[in-house]
């Protein structure tokens, strides 16, 4: 491995184009191999390593299994010929850290941040190899603006137990992954399905169709918090945006706990009036002089031995929070009008979109009932703050687009990737799959080149006495302005200020891209590096 090699800098543009645009379609059109582009991104990473170690022993007639020290210099000098900028950095016994200021992908590594995936295959596989175990903890990442790279390599099981990552195993010299991506989110959509199953009718036509989609570390430890709690009748709150996938993580929690045969009832606390929240949680009972009685069972007792979602609780009432404290403290609630103590084995998860402790600081929310709920707090962060789950979700909800309407899944341009990758997603997840169903449906090309999304940033700079004096065609010329800004801006970003590599990535001309950059008063020199 010749360091000579490193100026050769037309040959890795083009291995970083291509690996890029690699996991774009593996992603869109799917990899014979495996079902997911996790998968595929570890096959490409294990079979670079060897290719990467066997030109190593050549270059030094090494025989034998290498040391950490040879290990380390191999693995360092892997990226940086290909424009990475890493070296060694203090560390345990049993232990490899490295660190990264520069991305060999450059800052095209944000359009596609699973490539941090083959990094991991990479050390792991080659590791694996010459010390028969490996996990590899990328700690932080460049791609997802941590501002540099940070991987630590485990050679030591004992030592790496306390540690999350990518473990990696030889046996007779073939290396085999134990991906905590790919192994969790197996276990929680096969539970997903055994518990749809057994709760409707289903057939293989119109059995729904599940899906766990974890591969930023953030939803990583989303995922294993379930799994971890799933087992337990603790109180989960889950809090998070609107749309982030609040309930998803609900019925997987249910899914893999001891209650799955049983009811997974979902409320929706904001869409009930308020002098009707008792009775339809804890429900009434109501006499008549023709003796009739009439008795309405709540939800409460409909979810018994099972577990009750109870969505947007920071709409409950103060009147209605007692008497659900009661129940999650005794097991005992009365309905509304009745005088016989009743018994309820529910386990309550619950979600809000507010802050419930700023709700207890302002006495809206009991303090007793929060901290009753918050046993096993999971928060889920906005879209915005998850690249790797944007692309991974485009890709899922492409397909299964494909599926639903019986025609081959369609894949996004490059400038529609960049578009996505751009928007704010105020939406999240919900209004992701609506965005590509919508750009699915009316597009009749394979290709789609256009997502019709205004960033919420856009619509907050128009005030509202303005918005008054603007018709619809000024209000989506702005907002087009201001989205073709942010294409322009991600695309210079990319190509380091090359406008013609920009112009090509965006489907115009260069002579159209420079009449952009003099309309937007974007100045290329500010992104060259």
């Amino acid at each position: 491995m010749n360091s000579k090699n490193t100026g050769q800098l037309t040959a890795i543009n083009f291995l970083q184009g291509f690996a890029i645009q690699s996991i774009k379609v593996a992603g869109q059109l799917g990899c014979t191999s495996c079902d997911d582009r996790h998968g595929y991104i570890e096959q490409l990473g294990l079979a670079a390593s060897s290719c990467f170690e066997a030109v190593y022993r050549e270059q030094r007639d090494l025989d034998s299994n290498i040391d950490l020290d040879q290990y380390s210099e191999l693995i360092v000098s892997i990226k940086n010929q290909i424009g990475g900028n890493f070296s060694r950095a203090s560390s345990d016994p049993g232990v490899v850290r490295v660190v990264s200021t520069r991305c060999p992908f450059g800052d095209s590594v944000k359009e596609a941040p699973e490539l941090c995936r083959m990094t991991s295959s990479v050390f792991g596989g080659i590791a694996a190899r010459n010390f028969g175990y490996a996990k590899v903890a990328l700690n932080k990442r460049i791609a997802i603006n941590d501002g540099i790279c940070e991987v630590s390599i485990y050679t030591d099981p004992n030592l790496a137990s306390c540690y999350d990552g990518d473990e990696y195993e030889s046996d007779s010299g073939v290396v085999t992954s134990k991906s905590i991506v790919a192994g969790t989110s197996i276990r929680i959509e096969e539970g997903l399905k055994k518990m749809w199953c057994h709760t409707q009718h289903t057939t293989s036509k119109n059995s729904p169709k599940t899906f766990v989609v974890a591969e930023s570390a953030v939803m990583r430890q989303v995922f294993k918090s379930i799994e971890v709690v799933a087992t337990s009748d603790a109180s989960v709150q889950i809090t998070g945006e609107t749309g982030v996938g609040k309930e998803l993580v609900a019925r997987s929690t249910h899914a893999l706990s001891n209650r799955w045969q049983q009811p997974f009832i979902v409320v929706n606390c904001g869409a009930i009036p308020e002098n009707l929240i008792e009775s339809t949680l804890f429900g009434h009972e109501k006499g008549a002089f023709t003796g009739a009685y009439n008795v309405h069972h709540g939800y409460f007792e409909r979810a018994d031995k099972g577990t009750l979602f109870l969505d947007e609780i920071d709409a409950l009432p103060v009147s209605a929070q007692a008497r659900l404290l009661r129940i999650l403290q005794e097991g005992e609630f009365e309905r509304v009008g009745g005088r016989q103590i009743l018994k309820s084995d529910v386990r309550v998860i619950c979600a809000s979109n507010r802050n419930i402790e700023e709700m207890v600081v302002s006495g809206d929310f009991r303090q007793d009932l929060f901290y009753r709920l918050n046993v096993i707090p999971i928060h889920i962060p906005p879209l915005r703050e998850r690249l790797e789950d944007i692309s991974a979700l485009v890709n899922h909800f492409l397909r299964k687009l494909g599926d639903k309407y019986k025609c081959k899944p369609k894949i996004l341009s490059e400038s529609a990737w960049l578009a996505a990758l751009a928007y704010s997603w105020p939406g999240n997840v919900r209004e992701l799959e609506n965005i590509l169903e919508r750009a699915f449906l009316f597009t009749q090309a394979h290709i789609i080149d256009e997502l019709d999304i205004t960033d919420s940033n856009v619509q907050k700079s128009v005030a509202p006495e303005e918005a008054a004096n603007f018709d619809l065609r000024k209000l989506k010329k702005v907002a087009n302005m201001e989205l073709e800004r942010k294409i322009i801006h991600a695309g210079l970003n990319r190509f380091s200020g090359n406008v013609s590599q920009a112009a090509q990535a965006m489907g115009i001309s260069t002579r159209a891209a420079h009449q952009k950059l003099k309309i937007h008063d974007i100045n290329p020199s500010d992104y060259r590096k």
